[in-house]
């Protein structure tokens, strides 16, 4: 059986593969390692081969992780890729480095307040459900535009770019991909501080070598490294 280890590294390799494949730099994507089912040792193992990001979907395991004194004292960056209700904001608020899944503008909204209420600035992503199935959460990419002016002007939040979960078909994933980078860059065009969106956090163990083409700058990558759930 593989370590996490040896996992890690073969990944980082392919990363660095697919950058150079694309012409990119290997330095200009980051690797989320989804730790979501996984227990703390395993979280922890990861991190001792030098993993520091690790993403979370469910907010009460999240919690038992971010208090467990396995990884109490590790500098941790925490980031929320799953869908988070309005009603579980307040729990994770300052917990973590970036939150990934704000699917709706309501849900924006309700992460500006809690971050207004307690004196906080969160960065944030949104989710767009490119690939059309209904069995996916996400804003559909035509509201995304509409919707930007609102967004744009939230106190103590900033959209820093977009994320998606795309089709289980790599072709069909890489089409995908391609028009979540379209859309952040129509973002840029009306944004009143473009150079605040940055990222595009797409990709999985089985198509982030597409989305490393197509402009990833973060990658979410579990079984491959934490092997089957």
């Amino acid at each position: 059986m593989e370590s996490i280890a040896s996992n890690l590294e073969e990944i980082r390799e392919q990363i660095n593969a697919a950058c150079i494949k694309a012409g990119r730099k290997p330095e200009e994507v980051r690797l989320i390692a989804v730790s979501k089912t996984k227990p703390a040792s395993l979280v922890r193992e990861a991190f001792d081969a030098g993993q520091i990001e690790f993403g979370e979907s469910y907010v009460q395991e999240f919690l038992d992780k971010y208090e467990d004194s396995l990884l109490v004292n590790c500098p941790i960056e925490w980031h929320f890729i799953g869908h988070l209700q309005s009603n579980k904001i307040r729990s994770i608020i300052g917990k973590v480095s970036l939150v990934h899944g704000i699917d709706k503008l309501s849900t924006a909204e309700e992460l500006s307040k809690r971050a207004v209420q307690n004196n906080l600035l969160v960065d944030y992503l949104l989710e767009v459900n490119t690939s059309g199935e209904a069995s996916k959460y996400g804003m559909q990419p035509g509201e995304l535009l509409g919707a930007a002016e609102t967004l744009f002007h939230l106190p103590n939040i900033t959209l820093r770019g977009l994320m998606t979960i795309a089709s289980p078909d790599t072709a069909l994933a890489q089409i995908e991909f391609r028009q979540l980078r379209k859309l952040l860059e129509a973002l840029r065009e009306i944004a009143p501080e473009p150079r605040k969106l940055t990222e595009l956090s797409m990709g999985m163990s089985g198509d982030f070598e597409e989305a490393i083409e197509e402009g990833a700058t973060m990658i979410r990558v579990g079984t491959a490294i934490f092997g089957w759930r």
